[in-house]
């Protein structure tokens, strides 16, 4: 084995850390005797040699080595190195991709495609390894064939023929989910596939075979799914519990069967763990991303039928896109199986990645008869995609269910769904706010973040909230190793409803030695709900002290004084703008400003430091005072020749900042209208929107800012929700006009306008939910009735 591994110059080249002469160890490791070596070895190459998908040129290199250890029956755990492989050679550069690729991204391209080359041209081993001994590789050998192999009418055989002699449960849903890559890769596949997955569904000898068909339907042939497709599905997630035991909930009946430990998600394992090379979302809503079809199938023939499956016509194909146990691209939003850790042998715990990933793994899933259907059901909800009426009544089944296990996954699956899709989601809202009173911490926990995203949509759930906290004040406060403390969870969640039963927790968190970082935030969401809390957040203020960390401890209060516009903290304030440190001072100075500007005239007091500050050698801080003493003083003749300076400071943001502030002072600051309009044109996407929005204030004409805003509307989404405040402010829109067609096609959009595939942010949701409102006022007016 390994016949002239010495002989390749690894020296001359380099992996993500550096030198690549470490390379023949690693490769010799996977080959050890030793689980413990194997296991780092493994961890070496997703962490170094394939680090992060990425393919170099010691990566190509070890590609023959790779086979050798995939062929011989006396390596352990095989079934990683197959996965390796199938990450390695598995990366499709669609012709998007090649059209969007730049010099310095040459070689890189250069690299997928040749690994993919090499992977593909030694497919046919994989062939051996379906029926290999071990469960391990026969769990990794069915999506290797069907990502990598030439010729998918030939896998589909194989794979159709292994499925009735296959004693496996896990490695049956491989193979099934194996064929609905197939179909996904080869779509001239896809009806025949559709066709016989339908009647798996129907006539498998398994509930987790027939959901696993009903999966890769949804992927490959959603037409193909039964109109009555909630109730099947939960049908047959109450005959899976009832098979494995798991028909009722140990903490219902007053014990806590459950594994208790820190809440880890799969989606946190793989974040950390080897990623996938190609196109592998890690939001649960991006998880159908398909790969690129690689050409027509071949004429080869199918193969003959094995005795005993004339009941599913197994002489048709097979598609379905599976378990994440199994495929490197399903979602990662909620729980799921690790590649292969069911059958990878001798295990022992290293301190390695992949050692830390199957404990985390075995911690998430003690108790679980079933791991791997939370990824069939993910697998089902991406596949059902827009159909968010079914996806939610599939989600409250699940949330109604028994099975805690069950219960933890269809949380993580609410919301993500609500993350990504429009819908009426009260009842689903309501099933999950049932849940924080858990008694496990990992679904009390789960529930609790998932409202706290919600924001004004976690209603139905706030009497459950409060009920947390009343019942665990515990809950009202993280704090961590390093770093501040922050509110937990269910505290921010019910303050972002502005429900003013938060302010027990909020007033206890003031009192802490060090206040929470996310108070402010908090605040700001309670408005004068939460007034009684100023008084204290005055109190705290005048305790910072004025060093390197004031920033860090003076920007929750001063964001939460904003938030309440207490004008009477004004002398607080300004202790802090008059004695900031150098340190993050600049920082603390428009924190400190923005709590000024807030106050209004209130803090008249403040004018003759911020007159002071108009003549700052900073830009900024010139720009800031100016836009503060705006608001205390109105002071136009003051402010508008530092402002309309701003517009030509070197920095995009001060210029930004000029422009709003501009903006506000409205036709007193017409005689900046040219230099507003010339910014229409700039390269900055933010600042032609602050810019085109300034003008039209300023000069009380819409038609040229308009233009430009509805310009970089259809460019970026993420500057629509500044668009739609300044439309709805000065609404209602034309009806038939431009800005109107957008409005309403938003509105009629049902996927969010911020919905991201690989990712999101905690806000997104809100962000949305606010753009919809936005929408809804503009098309109408301030103060009429509804839009839809």
């Amino acid at each position: 084995m390994f016949s002239g591994i010495d002989e390749v110059d690894w020296a001359s080249m380099e992996h993500a850390y550096g030198p690549a002469d470490d390379v023949p160890h690693l490769l010799r490791g996977l080959a050890s005797d030793d689980p413990a070596e194997r296991e780092a070895a493994l961890d070496g190459m997703y962490g170094a040699v394939h680090h992060q998908g990425d393919v170099y040129a010691c990566t190509l290199a070890c590609i023959p080595f790779l086979f050798e250890l995939v062929v011989d029956p006396g390596v352990r755990d095989r079934g990683g190195v197959v996965e390796l492989l199938t990450s390695i050679g598995g990366f499709d550069l669609d012709e998007d991709d090649e059209a969007e690729i730049d010099e310095d991204e040459i070689e890189g391209a250069a690299n997928y495609a040749m690994a993919a080359a090499a992977v593909t041209a030694g497919a046919e081993v994989f062939v051996g390894l379906i029926s290999d001994e071990d469960p391990g590789v026969r769990l990794a050998a069915p999506l290797a064939l069907a990502t990598l192999h030439r010729h998918p009418v030939r896998v589909l055989a194989l794979l159709r023929e292994r499925l009735p002699v296959e004693p496996d449960e896990e490695v049956r849903l491989a193979l099934v989910e194996a064929a609905g890559r197939v179909a996904l890769r080869h779509r001239p596949l896809a009806e025949r596939v559709g066709q016989w997955l339908g009647r798996l569904a129907d006539r498998a000898d398994s509930p987790g075979l027939r959901l696993a068909a009903l999966a890769q339907l949804a992927r490959c042939s959603p037409d193909g799914l039964p109109g009555d497709v909630v109730p099947v599905v939960s049908g047959l997630l109450r005959e899976m519990r009832a098979a494995t035991g798991g028909g009722t909930d140990p903490g219902r009946d007053g014990a806590d069967g459950a594994a208790t430990g820190p809440e880890r998600t799969a989606m946190n394992a793989r974040a950390m763990g080897p990623e996938p090379s190609g196109p592998a979302p890690a939001d649960a809503e991006a998880a159908g991303t398909t790969a690129v079809d690689t050409g027509a199938p071949d004429s080869t023939t199918t193969g003959t039928t094995p005795a005993g499956t004339d009941a599913l016509d197994l002489t048709t194909d097979t598609g379905t896109i599976g378990t994440g146990a199994l495929d490197s691209t399903t979602d990662t939003g909620a729980a799921g199986t690790e590649p292969g850790a069911a059958h990878r042998a001798e295990q022992t715990a290293a301190p390695t990645l992949l050692g830390q990933l199957r404990a985390l793994f075995a911690e998430e899933n003690a108790g679980h008869a079933t791991p791997w259907a939370a990824d069939l059901l993910r697998t089902l909800h991406v596949g059902l995609d827009d159909r968010v009426a079914d996806r939610t009544a599939l989600l409250a089944e699940q949330l109604r269910s028994p099975d805690r296990h069950q219960r933890i996954d269809a949380v993580r699956m609410s919301g993500g769904l609500i993350r990504a899709w429009r819908g009426s989601y009260e009842e689903l809202v309501a099933l999950v706010g049932e849940q924080v009173a858990d008694p496990e911490p990992r679904l009390a926990d789960a529930a609790s973040h998932v409202l706290e995203e919600l924001f004004s949509l976690a209603a139905p759930a706030a009497d459950a909230l409060a009920a947390r906290l009343a019942a665990d004040p515990g809950s009202w406060v993280k704090t961590w190793a390093a770093g501040p403390p922050g509110l937990g969870s269910p505290v921010k969640a019910l303050a972002r409803l502005g429900d003013p039963r938060v302010l027990p927790a909020l007033a206890a968190a003031l009192e802490l030695p060090q206040v929470p970082h996310d108070v402010g935030a908090a605040i700001v969401h309670l408005g004068e709900a939460a007034r009684p809390l100023a008084g204290a957040l005055r109190h705290r203020l005048a305790e910072v002290a004025l060093d390197e960390e004031a920033y860090d401890r003076a920007s929750p209060l001063l964001a939460g004084l904003a938030g309440l516009r207490a004008g009477e903290a004004a002398p607080e304030v300004l202790r802090v703008l008059r004695g900031a440190p150098e340190y993050r001072g600049e920082w603390l100075r428009t924190a400190a400003l923005r709590a000024l500007g807030s106050f209004g005239p209130a803090a008249r007091e403040a004018v003759p430091e911020l007159r002071t500050l108009l003549r700052s050698p900073v830009a900024a801080a010139r720009t800031e005072a100016a836009e503060a003493l705006w608001a205390v003083s109105g002071d136009a003749e003051t402010v508008l020749p530092v402002l309309s300076e701003g517009l030509r400071a070197d920095q995009a943001h001060d210029r930004r900042t000029a422009a709003a502030a501009l903006g506000a002072l409205g036709p007193r600051a017409e005689a900046v209208a040219p230099r507003l309009r010339a910014l229409l044109t700039h390269g900055e996407l933010w600042l032609r929107v602050d810019a085109a929005i300034a003008l039209w204030r300023v000069t009380g004409r819409s038609g040229e800012a308009t233009e430009a805003l509805l310009a970089d509307w259809e460019r970026s989404r993420h500057v629509r929700v500044r668009v739609a405040e300044c439309l709805a402010g000065t609404g209602p829109v034309p009806e038939g006009s431009a800005a109107a067609h957008v409005l309403r096609s938003e509105l009629a959009s049902v996927r969010r306008h911020n919905a991201m595939d690989g990712g999101y942010g905690s806000h997104d949701i809100h962000e949305d939910e606010k753009l919809l409102a936005l929408c809804r006022t503009a098309l109408r007016g301030p103060g009429k009735g509804t839009t839809t």
